[in-house]
């Protein structure tokens, strides 16, 4: 459930409150008592995404490591299969 912040129009009370998505953005103020006084404000998201990836900066890092060597006993160490692997 996001965490929703709000502020009287009346009195300028405000106030934050767990509320799930389809929550009104109005209720009545606790301090002064105005009916739909408490409004839902614009507010940042409550949330951060960790790791490595797009969104760190905008494209994903390559990958830079050394090419595999190629395994022995792969059977294909002629190289015609085109295998990566291959010697």
């Amino acid at each position: 459930m996001p965490l929703y912040e709000y502020r009287c129009e009346a009195c300028g009370r405000a106030e934050e409150k767990l509320e799930s998505m389809s929550a009104p953005e109005t209720h009545a103020c606790p301090a002064c008592g105005r009916a739909n006084g408490m409004q839902r404000q614009v507010s940042v998201a409550g949330f951060t995404l960790a790791g490595g990836g797009w969104y760190k900066s905008a494209a994903a890092e390559p990958a830079m490591s050394a090419p595999e060597a190629p395994k022995s006993g792969h059977g294909c160490a002629a190289g015609g299969c085109g295998c990566p692997l291959a010697g």
